[in-house]
């Protein structure tokens, strides 16, 4: 097998893939919504077998279909193609103005089988994901293997979009490519996530966010080599088979509430990562803090008295509608409590986020407070006092529906070592296996070891092996 990403990716082409239609250039503005992310990429990547069909006899062919289709698509996600800038107030806006996407052809001389998934920052980050220019929104990366599989990888500004969009933009793309009708047409419409008048401001939302400005100078550099390695954050995806959720899921529960298995297997890494923040004298009074990112969209649809269409609306919205609850615990309890009581405390810090209200009144606090921008607390500080981390859940991922023609990708997975100060964590659906789990950890060396020592029955990790099977 191929050593950690020990490969070589060639370039042979580089071009820019505008709307296949005219557009007027227009300015749109972020969302307050949008406003609470800062300035950082994410990239989502797809794995396919050699294409058998006539029609892609040649990478040259499946790149012109992929392009074709990319050019047809902007036409209705027409955002994409346009680029970042600053307003007077220093607040991001995007200029609609079909400056395209770049496209990027290469070959690795690796095959598909040899590719190291389990570890992306050596066979994914700087060889087959593209890097996106300053002000650009979105890159592609179209790379053939030596055994003629393909990956197809994209980086996209988070400030314009979150997973639920980036799906939606992936699998339109993918219908295009197939001349089928698009099964959803974005939403651009700022509107809808408009702040009320007047304003209603929760002053429980400073427990949540903070202004940029108020943000600690970063620490110093780690002293020692050992130090270095255990701290740094690092990237790498785990399996879960089905068994080990459904057992997670049942420990978790208690005869009066089922706990749901995202909330099972939040706690129990949860638990894992506790393990290692323990203090040197063994107090664990250390604080270890959790965050979920929440999807507002089923919260903010329709209810009575509201529109139908705005339910629509959201349903089809192009854009963040995202927020970050968290919980914080010492770690000692972490440790020895049972894993139904952290899954409790997991429950507990999400509810009161699941709600309307709490979307609305998100939406009222960046608005009292522009345009100094504000940022997640966990994200941006979350390990001052122990360890932390975030989970958002990838389960509604298309992976099967990203079909450009040629067959289903055997793996996708998203990539985000986003450099904050928490770790990232995303399960996704298994391409491979109904039930089973594929997951995303960006976490430090430390706590990965930890956790692939103490719950390797539970983590395992990711080999084209298991994908084939």
């Amino acid at each position: 097998m191929v050593a950690e990403g020990d490969f070589i990716v060639t370039v042979s082409k580089k071009d820019v893939v505008a709307a296949v239609l005219p557009l007027q250039e227009h300015w749109l503005p972020l969302s307050n919504l949008d406003l609470l992310l800062p300035a950082i990429d994410f990239g989502v990547f797809f794995c396919y077998k050699k294409p058998t069909a006539a029609d892609f006899g040649s990478f040259g062919s499946t790149v012109d279909v992929l392009k074709k289709a990319m050019a047809e698509a902007l036409v209705s996600y027409y955002a994409l193609a346009g680029e970042v800038v600053y307003n007077y107030d220093g607040e991001p806006e995007l200029l609609c103005n079909n400056r395209g996407v770049d496209f990027v052809e290469a070959y690795a001389e690796v095959e598909l089988r040899d590719l190291n998934l389990y570890n992306p920052d050596e066979s994914i980050e700087g060889k087959l994901l593209p890097k996106k220019k300053k002000n650009g929104l979105l890159s592609v990366q179209a790379t053939e293997l030596k055994c003629g599989g393909i990956v197809v990888a994209c980086t996209l500004d988070h400030r314009i979009a979150d997973a639920y969009s980036t799906n939606m933009f992936l699998v339109s793309w993918a219908e295009i490519a197939q001349s089928k009708p698009m099964s959803v047409l974005p939403s651009f419409r700022r509107s809808i996530l408009n702040p009320r008048r007047p304003l209603y401001i929760d002053h429980a939302f400073d427990d949540m966010y903070l202004p940029i400005s108020s943000l600690p100078p970063p620490p110093p550099p780690n002293n020692t080599p050992e130090e270095a390695n255990g701290n740094n954050l690092i990237s790498r995806i785990y399996y879960i088979k089905s068994e080990q959720l459904n057992e997670l899921q049942l420990l978790a529960s208690s005869d009066e509430c089922k706990r749901t298995k995202l909330e099972s297997f939040s706690a129990y890494l949860w638990k894992m990562v506790a393990l290692s923040g323990n203090d040197n004298d063994g107090s664990g009074t250390r604080i270890s803090k959790m965050g979920v990112v929440v999807d507002g969209r089923t919260r903010l649809r329709s209810s009575k008295g509201d529109h139908v269409n705005k339910s629509i609306s959201m349903d089809s919205y192009f854009g963040n509608v995202l927020s970050v609850p968290f919980g914080g615990q010492k770690v000692n309890e972490l440790i020895e409590k049972p894993l139904s009581w952290v899954a409790k405390r997991v429950h507990d810090f999400l509810e009161n986020a699941v709600t309307k209200d709490h979307f609305l009144g998100l939406i009222d606090w960046v608005e009292a407070r522009r345009p100094d921008p504000a940022i997640s607390k966990i994200c941006a500080t979350g390990s001052k006092d122990g360890p932390a981390f975030v989970v958002s859940s990838g389960q509604r991922f298309p992976v099967s529906k990203v079909d450009f023609g040629w067959g289903k990708p055997v793996f996708g997975s998203y990539h985000f070592p986003w450099g904050g100060d928490a770790g990232y964590v995303m399960p996704m659906p298994s391409p491979a296996h109904n039930s089973d789990w594929v997951v995303y950890m960006h976490l430090s060396e430390k706590q990965l070891d930890l956790i692939e020592t103490q719950a390797s029955n539970v983590f395992e990790p990711l080999t084209f092996n298991y994908l084939a099977a």
